[in-house]
C-alpha cells in the first residue's frame, strides 16, 4: 500500500490571483470526501447522500448528489497549486464508485429522485449527469456499463421535460446530452442537446437574460452563463456564442462593488455566482473579464462571496472554480468599478433598476414591490425585501412576491413608484402524518404521475398568488449620494395587524438555494414600532420614510 506524501497547504493568494480558485475549491474537497460511504464493501458504496447512508434520517438517496463525483475527478486530474489530491488513486476509486452507486440506484429508465420518492427529478439528473459524464472524459474512463446508463438516463431526457420555465435547467440538460454524444457516438443525444440549446435560447428576454419561473434572476443567470459557456467551449457553436454576450452584460450590472453578487432581488432569491463562463468569455467580452476580476479581487479574499455549502450543494460550484483556474483569461481588465458619473438603468421586462454613482450601487425590483439593494466599495449599506406582517388571524402577509404591480419610472431612471397588494406568504411544513400521507401517494399513484404532481407543488410553493385587500406603494428616489424610501400601507376596516416589520432578507417562495449567506443578510430588519402597528389598525394608514446616505459610514 502506498500513499503520496502530503503538501502543506498554501498560503492565501494575493487578491486578484486566478490561484483563488484553486484555494477556495481545494478548501471544499475535505467536506465532500465526507459525504461519501467509502466502503467497498457496503452496499451504499458510492453514496453521497451522508443522510441517507450514514445517519439514516432518509428514506431514499439524493440523486442530486452524485454530481460530487466530479470535483473529485478533477482534484485527482488537475495540476491544481497546492493540490495534494493529484494523482491519489483513491480519489479516482471513489469517484468511479459514486458513478457506479447512480447507476445502481436509479429507475430502470435511468432516472433519479430529490426531493421524493419517484420524483424522477430533472434538476438532479442533469446535475448530476453532466457531472457523471464530464467526470469519464477527464479520467477517460469508457467503461461499457458507464455508457449503458448514461445512455438509458439520456434517452429518457430526449422524450421528456419538467414543468415551470427554468432556462439553467435546459442549458445544462443540452451541456449533459452533449456529453452523451461525446461519450457514446450515439446523434440520437447530439439532436436532442441542439434542441435543448434551442429552447433555452428561445427563453431569452430580449434584455440579456433568461427566464426563471416568473421572471430575471441574476443569480442563476449566471448558471446559464456557466452551462452554455462550458457548451459552447465543446462545441463552438456560433448561436451560443451570440446569445452569451448579451447575457454577460446583463449579468455586469449586478456584481455589486464590493464583489458580492446577486440577490433576493432577483425572481428566484438567489446569490448563485458561477466564474467559469465569464473566464471563456472574457477573451471575447471586456465585461466578463471585469466581473471575474470583481470575484477574484473581491468576493474571494474578502470573503464577501456567497457561501452554499450545505450537503445538498456543497459542490455546486467547486468544479465551476476549478473548470475557472485551469480556463483562466489572461488579460485581465480589473474588477468592476463605481463610475465617475451616474449611470441608471430601467430593464421594462425585468423590471429592474439598476444605478450606479460615484458612491453606491442600486438594484430594485419592481415586479417584487421594489425589493432593493445598495452596496457600496465597503460592502452592502442597505437591503430591503418589503414589508412583512403577521395580522391578528395569525396570517403573514408581504409585498415581495412577483406581481402584476403598477409601475412607474421617471424620464432619468432616478424614481421608481410602486403600488401593488400585499400577498399571503406560502408555507407548508411537513408533519409526520402529512408525510405518511405523502410517501403513501407517490408510492402508489403518483410514481405514474411525477410531473403533475411537480406542477401542483410549484403552485403551492413557487407561483401560486393569494393576494389581499391591503394595499401598498413604495417611491424609491435615488440621487447620487443618497437615496430616499417612502412606504404607504392601506388596511382596508377589518384587517389588523399584529406586528409589521421591514425585513432585510425575507423569501416567501420555495427555491432550494436562496436563503444561503452572503453579508447583505446582516443588515438588519427593522421593526414599525407597536405605537405605528396601532395606529395602522384605527386609522388604515401608515407612511414610513428612510434615508439611505451612502456617504454615512
Amino acid at each position: 500500500m502506498t500513499s503520496n506524501p502530503p503538501h502543506p497547504f498554501p498560503p492565501e493568494p494575493a487578491p486578484g490571483h486566478r490561484d483563488w480558485y484553486a484555494h477556495e475549491a481545494l478548501r471544499a474537497l475535505p467536506r465532500l470526501l465526507l459525504m461519501v460511504d467509502g466502503n467497498p464493501y457496503s452496499k451504499t458504496y458510492g453514496c453521497f447522500d451522508r443522510s441517507f447512508w450514514h445517519y439514516r434520517t432518509m428514506d431514499f438517496p439524493c440523486g442530486m448528489n452524485q454530481e460530487f463525483v466530479l470535483p473529485l475527478a478533477l482534484a485527482y486530474k488537475m495540476d491544481l497549486p497546492g493540490n495534494r489530491y493529484k494523482g491519489r488513486e483513491r480519489l479516482r476509486q471513489l469517484a468511479l464508485a459514486g458513478i457506479d452507486y447512480a447507476r445502481k440506484s436509479a429507475h430502470p429508465n435511468g432516472t433519479t429522485d430529490d426531493y421524493f420518492p419517484f420524483e424522477r427529478a430533472m434538476g438532479a439528473l442533469v446535475f448530476s449527469l453532466y457531472a457523471m459524464t464530464e467526470s469519464c472524459i477527464e479520467l477517460e474512463c469508457r467503461e461499457g456499463r458507464f455508457l449503458e446508463f448514461f445512455a438509458r438516463r439520456g434517452g429518457w431526457l430526449l422524450n421528456h421535460n419538467e414543468t415551470g420555465k427554468l432556462a439553467n435547467h435546459q442549458a445544462f440538460a443540452a451541456l449533459a446530452l452533449y456529453n452523451v454524444w461525446l461519450l457514446t457516438g450515439d446523434r440520437r443525444f447530439l439532436e436532442g442537446s441542439n434542441a435543448l440549446r434551442d429552447r433555452t435560447l428561445s427563453w431569452g428576454s430580449g434584455e440579456g437574460w433568461f427566464q426563471e419561473y416568473e421572471g430575471a434572476d441574476p443569480g442563476y443567470h449566471s448558471c446559464s452563463i456557466a452551462f452554455l459557456g462550458k457548451l459552447w467551449q465543446k462545441s463552438n457553436d456560433e448561436k451560443i456564442f451570440n446569445a452569451l454576450l448579451p447575457a454577460v452584460d446583463f449579468a455586469h450590472h449586478f456584481m455589486h462593488p464590493d464583489g458580492s453578487y446577486a440577490g433576493e432581488y432577483g425572481s428566484r432569491n438567489t446569490y448563485h455566482f458561477y466564474p467559469h463562463g465569464f473566464e471563456l468569455m472574457a477573451p471575447h467580452s471586456r465585461k466578463a473579464g471585469e466581473i471575474a476580476d470583481s470575484f477574484l479581487y473581491r468576493a474571494m479574499p474578502r470573503r464577501s462571496r456567497y457561501f452554499n455549502d450545505d450537503d445538498r450543494m456543497a459542490a455546486h460550484y467547486v468544479y465551476d472554480w476549478m473548470q475557472a483556474w485551469r480556463d483562466y483569461a489572461r488579460d485581465r481588465p480589473g474588477p468592476v468599478e463605481l463610475p465617475t458619473e451616474r449611470e441608471s438603468t430601467w430593464f421594462p421586462k425585468a423590471t429592474m433598476l439598476v444605478m450606479r454613482t460615484p458612491e453606491y450601487h442600486l438594484v430594485a425590483n419592481a415586479s417584487k414591490g421594489g425589493v432593493y439593494k445598495v452596496t457600496t466599495p465597503e460592502g452592502a449599506i442597505a437591503s430591503d425585501t418589503g414589508p412583512i406582517g403577521e395580522l391578528e388571524d395569525g396570517r403573514v402577509v408581504v409585498t415581495h412576491i412577483v406581481s402584476k404591480n403598477t409601475i412607474a419610472v421617471n424620464r432619468d431612471r432616478t424614481r421608481l413608484d410602486i403600488k401593488g397588494v400585499f400577498q399571503v406568504r406560502k408555507v407548508m411544513l411537513p408533519t409526520p402524518f402529512t408525510n405518511i400521507l405523502f410517501r403513501g401517494f407517490m408510492i402508489t399513484v403518483g410514481r405514474f404521475a411525477a410531473n403533475p404532481v411537480r406542477a401542483i407543488l410549484q403552485k403551492i410553493l413557487i407561483t401560486g398568488k393569494r393576494p389581499l385587500g391591503i394595499k401598498f406603494r413604495r417611491r424609491i428616489h435615488a440621487d447620487k449620494t443618497r437615496i430616499v424610501v417612502i412606504d404607504d400601507i392601506r388596511a382596508p376596516k377589518g384587517v389588523r395587524f399584529k406586528r409589521l416589520s421591514f425585513g432585510s432578507d425575507a423569501t416567501s417562495i420555495y427555491v432550494a438555494n436562496s436563503n444561503v449567506f452572503q453579508e447583505s443578510r446582516l443588515t438588519g430588519w427593522q421593526d414599525i414600532s407597536p405605537e405605528q402597528v396601532r395606529d395602522l389598525n384605527r386609522t388604515g394608514c401608515l407612511r414610513v420614510r428612510r434615508v439611505i446616505d451612502a456617504r454615512r459610514k
